[in-house]
């Protein structure tokens, strides 16, 4: 029997005739067509299908018929689906044009892949639109005449304000507005404090860390010297005769674990000492599991540190915002360099941010993510329990990011291995300064935040089967 259906809402541009025919029953029949409209190029990547009770009553079918047929194409892969997107066509599925409407050179699309694992940034389908649609709206309605105009280099009284207490209150962070400066993110921080001559190299960094960091840093001319790691964080014993450290304590990145308590204090006497200075990058600081919260550094000694956060693991890198905590001495320096206005962080933006601060919707969704990141991580470790048990997961009391400690020499093959499986992940060695001598031995670095809900089973069996054997 055919029956036909009309998806106007997408301007498909005529009906879609669907041959509901062959063995297998009605559920079948709906996949075999479904697959066969994609195949065919009837229906396009990225297409948005109707909903479950729209297409069954269309087609004269039950509501749960075609719920497990957009299941079922969903886990093969042509059908994509999203809470709040409803279910799609997926972009990697190619129609099959005939050969008369092929053009000769057809442009090439890059293609990302199937399975996103890493590290760095938050499931973006869980940002919270509705309590940020509200925030703005509020911000908006009561935004004064002056927010129109140029935005103040330091950032907006309210986000700073509405920073100051919640720093204070989460992350145990001693400071005051006026020495909050608002920037759109960590790197955005380097760039003021070294590109701009506020502070210089040498800078003392662990062994292992971002090199998108470093690249910022040596753009700046500063020379960074690699500082050794063990189970306890950076060895504060070998830092030298650098004026500045820049570490990650809340979560080390990427072999992850808290600095020791005993080398907190350790890193707080060398810069009296030396009347040196850290960067402290609160990496991961609101995501932790197993552990009791570990406070910011900064709260040891004020003049002394330079808090750097932002909202880009928390909240989304889409909204680009962050901030420096700075000691007294430095607020003039880095304000200069900011210019006479604001030029990167919208001050709209910031207005939203503390609105969204200072409602309490910033604590609800960080511990809505607490729980979402930490299920996500006991799926993962059981996952490896079941199908690779001579694969240990390390750092994960904490952060959006694990560890697995391969065997010696099989982290590039491994690498190579989940590439062909479609999964995105970078190697232990990716994140290695390269003059450092020291080794933390083979592993990869699997985001586990990234993938959305429905993704996130297909890539851990991906996973899975491009671990080595025993």
């Amino acid at each position: 029997m055919a029956t036909s259906w009309v998806n106007s809402a997408e301007r498909i541009g005529s009906d879609l005739h669907l041959e509901l025919t062959g063995p297998g029953g009605r559920r079948a029949a709906l996949i075999r067509a479904l697959r066969e409209a994609v195949r065919s190029g009837r229906l396009a990547p990225g297409t948005r299908l109707p909903p479950y009770r729209s297409l069954a009553a269309d087609l004269g079918v039950a509501r749960n018929t075609v719920a497990d047929a957009y299941a079922e194409l969903v886990a093969e892969g042509w059908l994509t689906a999203r809470q709040g997107s409803g279910t799609r066509v997926a972009e990697r599925a190619e129609p099959l044009l005939p050969a008369a409407r092929v053009p000769k050179k057809a442009p090439s699309r890059a293609r990302g892949p199937r399975h996103n694992l890493t590290q760095g940034t938050p499931d973006t389908s869980a940002f919270p639109r509705t309590a940020w649609l509200a925030s703005y709206r509020r911000a908006l309605q009561q935004a004064p005449n002056e927010v129109f105009g140029p935005g103040d280099p330091a950032g907006r009284t309210e986000l700073r304000e509405a920073l100051t207490e919640y720093l204070a209150r989460a992350r145990g962070v001693r400071t005051e507005p006026g020495r909050i400066v608002i920037c759109s993110g960590f790197a955005h921080a380097l760039r003021l404090l070294f590109g701009g001559g506020v502070l210089r190299g040498p800078l003392a960094v662990e062994a292992y860390g971002l090199g998108f960091h470093r690249e910022v840093l040596a753009a700046a001319g500063v020379r960074t010297v690699p500082l050794p790691l063990d189970e306890h964080g950076a060895r504060i014993d070998r830092l030298g005769r650098e004026r500045a450290v820049l570490l990650t304590p809340a979560h080390q990145f990427p072999t992850g674990g808290p600095l020791h308590p005993a080398r907190r204090a350790a890193v707080i006497d060398w810069a009296r000492a030396r009347g040196g200075l850290v960067l402290e990058d609160d990496y991961d600081g609101e995501f932790r599991y197993d552990r009791k919260p570990v406070g910011a550094v900064q709260g040891l000694d004020p003049e002394h540190v330079i808090h750097i956060g932002s909202v880009s693991k928390s909240l989304s890198p889409a909204v680009r915002l962050g901030w420096m905590v700075l000691p007294e001495r430095y607020v003039d320096a880095v304000l200069a360099v900011k210019g006479d206005r604001e030029a990167w962080a919208s001050v709209l933006d910031q207005l939203s941010l503390a609105d969204f601060v200072a409602s309490g919707a910033y604590d609800r969704h960080v511990r809505r993510m607490r729980q979402r990141y930490r299920g996500r991580r006991d799926r993962l470790v059981a996952a490896l329990a079941e199908h690779a048990p001579h694969i240990e997961a390390t750092g994960i009391a904490a952060g959006l990011h694990a560890v697995l400690r391969l065997p010696p020499g099989t982290e590039a093959s491994t690498v190579k291995a989940a590439a062909w499986q479609g999964i995105a992940l970078d190697g232990l060695a990716a994140f290695r300064h390269p003059d450092t001598d020291m080794a933390a031995g083979d592993g990869l670095v699997v985001g586990y935040a990234t993938p959305s809900e429905h993704a996130y089973g297909p890539a851990l069996e991906a996973l899975c089967r491009a671990l080595p054997p025993p």
